[in-house]
């Protein structure tokens, strides 16, 4: 059976799973989910996500949701395709380090972001400047860190390019179409490694993805 992914090509949760997909060279079927017309919320979905979110995922009679954990599943259950998403023994833990910086240091500033700079003048309502400003100086220090780290090593994790990586695509691309890209180009090796993963093939399918809809 194929696998399904239940959701938006803008749900930046959904073009993490995409991403992990098109890495690992697996098919999959992708069910749109019309957040507009609130379907995330009917019972036929919350059956899928008791949450109401997007993305939902199904392999087999396998069901899961929240993106990283169905991303980490993929890597896992399919190691032996595509792109090694993850790595063996001790190198692991650093990896799983960095992704978890991700979702807690990174995610929270840039998110808040990407909601201001972006997605709020597509729903027509007005960018808050002071958060903007809070979150900008939040991101900042985190991307000191990541300067501090890139200068060890060429990813997040280590020399490979792993899902600490990947899971920043989402976020990371549409910040860099905001004012916020001068934050990451202010920073030799962070603006190197976002150059980088944003450049790989599997990602540029996921774009092609959201450019169709």
């Amino acid at each position: 059976m194929v696998m399904k992914v239940h959701g938006a090509v803008l749900s930046t949760a959904a073009m993490r799973v995409f991403a992990t997909l098109y890495e690992k060279d697996l098919e999959f079927e992708f069910v749109p989910v019309d957040m507009g017309a609130g379907e995330h919320k009917q019972e036929r979905f919350l059956a899928l996500n008791p949450f109401g979110q997007v993305p939902a995922f199904e392999d087999g009679d396998l069901q899961l949701f929240e993106s990283r954990a169905i991303t980490q599943y993929i890597a896992f259950a399919y190691k032996d395709k595509g792109t090694p998403l993850l790595c063996e023994g001790k190198p692991m833990a650093t990896v799983s380090v960095w992704m978890e910086v991700e979702a807690h240091q990174f995610d929270t500033a840039a998110s808040k972001l990407q909601w201001e700079l972006m997605f709020k003048s597509i729903f027509g309502m007005a960018t808050d400047a002071a958060v903007v400003e809070e979150n900008e100086a939040k991101l900042s220090k985190v991307l000191d860190v990541y300067e501090a780290r890139l200068s060890q090593s060429k990813y997040m994790g280590g020399d490979c390019f792993t899902l600490a990586d990947l899971h920043h695509l989402p976020v990371l691309t549409n910040l860099m179409g905001t004012t916020v890209k001068k934050l990451f180009d202010a920073r030799p090796k962070v603006s190197a490694w976002a150059a980088d993963i944003m450049a790989r093939p599997a990602w540029a399918k996921v774009l092609a993805m959201k450019n169709q809809q």
